[in-house]
């Protein structure tokens, strides 16, 4: 009997879980990111050896053109994790029955786009203002920002990511000059290490 009420009240955690929280996110999504994450930035440092340290290079003197490059690497990389992130989420929602598009979903994308959009603007400034330095800090935090606003319509886990992404921001104030190597830390490795871990935890 006390068995039956324990099965019990572990189906209605998970019905109350379902309503309340978006629960479909793919480890393998977040895999995907970090991997992108990393072939962009392997893409960035060589265009910094080849290209930018090159004097004779054409692009060594012509600022625009260096920023439109990372900008399109940098899109690249965004369009191959969010693109990597719906088919995985939609495909494991599927799999559990969960709704895709519902109103707990869309809480956790509204509160998850308020921050990365404000850090959007605020980088834009900066970038606007010669403050180049300070955009791979700055994306970091907002992006840990971000992802603290959202957990709490989601796994619990990504609580984690998102601390750590903090971390490594306010770390990388400290470091400027280095935003690469802090980038592929925390949209790479961080993003691989959790996806790894959300992966072996949920889904396999």
């Amino acid at each position: 009997m006390n068995q039956q009420a324990l099965e019990d009240l572990k189906e209605i955690r998970s019905i109350m879980d379902r309503s309340t929280r978006f629960i479909s996110l793919s480890g393998i999504s977040g895999i995907i990111a970090g991997v992108s994450a990393l072939a962009g930035a392997a893409v960035a440092y060589w265009y910094f050896q080849e290209v930018i340290f090159n004097a004779e290079s054409a692009d060594y003197w012509n600022q625009d053109a260096q920023y439109r490059f990372f900008l399109l690497d940098a899109l690249a990389v965004l369009i191959v994790a969010v693109s990597g992130g719906i088919f995985f989420t939609v495909r494991k929602a599927k799999s559990q029955g969960q709704k895709i598009w519902d109103s707990t979903s869309r809480r956790l994308l509204i509160n998850l786009c308020i921050p990365l959009a404000v850090g959007g603007y605020f980088c834009a400034v900066l970038l606007y203002m010669g403050f180049i330095g300070f955009i791979a800090p700055v994306t970091l935090t907002f992006y840990g920002l971000a992802l603290l606003n959202a957990s709490k319509y989601t796994l619990d886990d990504i609580r984690y990511l998102a601390i750590s992404e903090l971390i490594l921001g306010m770390v990388a104030l400290w470091f400027i000059g280095y935003g690469l190597l802090f980038w592929s830390i925390g949209f790479g490795v961080l993003h691989i290490v959790y996806g790894s871990v959300m992966y072996f935890k949920y889904e396999k």
